[in-house]
């Protein structure tokens, strides 16, 4: 069952077939081709336990939040905001593009959202100012990278449903690691600098400062009253999405931008990006169920206790394989396939599973910005009217920071866990 479970859905992959048409071809086959071909009940069974789940709730409020961002034009001032803090630095609007990101993925969460909502802004943005096409679209998709580190994330929120981890802990551990991807990115950007003629522009004065503030200063404040709700425990984890997408209307309403078309568009885009993780997630727990049942994760713990003791050398092999997985397959799926059958073999290794979750985050996020999944690459190619093939080159050496980062919280575990063990204790 196993072999023919990956090789159906490998091969389904390769034939450009919809993940989740792929996931479900897979087990429905393998299925058929088991002792248990009279027993095809068992695949609905699967799928509706397995969404069955309060804590998945939260997935579609978040998505709607980053939805209501991008049509209530918040991202606008968020951008104008950023400009005007380090928009004079050198390379300066690739800068703002990934403050922008840090500031943006504190409510939305979703690298896709940051791609098509913040991108035709920012790469438009650094065209008129002089910068080439292709390196706009790389640093905005690079950048998009932090969305689901920084809290709140729905890549987290998948995690943690999966591998039976607080929520909350989730949040905390990718607060450092998504700060130190942003701050990666602007530190590559500021050496690239010093060798490249990039476009520059005034400092902006203190009224300046002070008017974008003023004008952003309730989208600025959203992501301190999500996190901050959270850890207070106003709300938990799964609530926040729905206080995500309350205070993103209130916003829309008070800067007179939401319209009801923009709202049923911003509602359809959430309905139909739902649907689909959901049946993804639906055909993944299934999965699950069959390597469950040919014991999959055991054997591959096995040989690779016989492989290496080393949970050091595990690790870097470890690395390679998400990193591999990212460019293949898409994040939530990929998640969905490789945490339950990995989780036992991190539990032999002794890795701490909230450490494991931003490991597999970073790693497969890593697949949205390299070929030939990319679907950050496909994103900012169309939004900024850009060829694949030169978004792809452009954004190689932009991969060198967010793979140090990925080094450092791999094998500096206390990195990812120090401050949800300081604010929640040890696990």
């Amino acid at each position: 069952m196993i072999y023919i479970l990956f090789g159906v859905f490998l091969l389904l992959i390769l034939l450009r077939v919809p993940i989740s048409i792929a996931i479900g071809g897979a087990v429905t086959l393998a299925f058929l081709t088991s002792d248990f071909s009279t027993a095809l009940q068992i695949i609905p069974q699967q799928m509706l336990e397995g969404v069955n789940k309060a804590s998945l709730t939260a997935v579609p409020f978040f998505i709607m939040a980053g939805n209501l961002m991008n049509v209530t034009g918040v991202t606008d001032r968020i951008f104008a905001f950023a400009n005007a803090l380090v928009g004079h630095f050198r390379a300066g609007l690739a800068q703002v593009n990934v403050l922008s990101s840090m500031i943006f993925a504190g409510i939305s969460g979703a690298a896709v959202a940051d791609c098509a909502g913040l991108g035709a802004i920012e790469i438009k943005a650094m065209r008129e100012r002089g910068y080439r096409g292709d390196f706009s679209a790389a640093i905005t998709v690079a950048s998009s990278v932090i969305g689901p580190l920084i809290p709140p994330s729905i890549g987290l929120v998948i995690y943690a449903f999966l591998a039976q981890v607080s929520i909350e802990r989730m949040f905390l551990a990718g607060l450092i690691p998504g700060l130190l991807v942003g701050l990666s990115l602007m530190l590559y950007l500021r050496l690239r600098a010093t060798r490249e003629n990039f476009p520059t522009q005034p400092r902006a004065s203190r009224g300046e400062i002070a008017t974008t503030g003023k004008h952003g200063f309730l989208a600025l404040l959203a992501p301190a009253i999500i996190l901050g709700s959270i850890m207070t425990g106003f709300v938990t984890a799964t609530e926040a999405g729905v206080l995500a997408c309350l205070y993103c209307i209130g916003l829309g309403l008070w800067y007179r931008e939401l319209t009801w078309r923009k709202f049923r568009d911003a509602l359809t885009d959430t309905t139909s990006m739902t649907a689909v993780i959901m049946i993804i997630i639906a055909f993944s727990i299934a999965m699950g169920w069959v390597l469950a049942i040919e014991q999959a994760p055991q054997h591959i713990a096995d040989q690779m206790f016989a492989l290496t003791e080393n949970r050091h050398v595990f690790l870097l092999l470890l690395l390679v394989f998400i990193i591999i997985v990212g460019c293949v397959v898409e994040g939530v799926p990929a998640k969905l396939i490789l945490v339950p059958t990995l989780l036992p073999v991190i539990d032999a290794y002794g890795i701490d599973r909230v450490h494991f979750g931003i490991i597999i985050q970073l790693g497969l996020l890593l697949g949205i910005a390299t070929p030939p999944m990319g679907i950050g690459l496909y994103i900012v190619s169309k939004v900024g009217r850009v060829r694949f093939e030169d978004v792809t080159l452009a954004v190689l050496p932009m991969l060198v920071p967010l793979i140090l980062v990925l080094l450092l919280i791999t094998f500096v575990p206390g990195v990812v866990t120090f401050l949800p063990d300081l604010i929640l204790g040890p696990p």
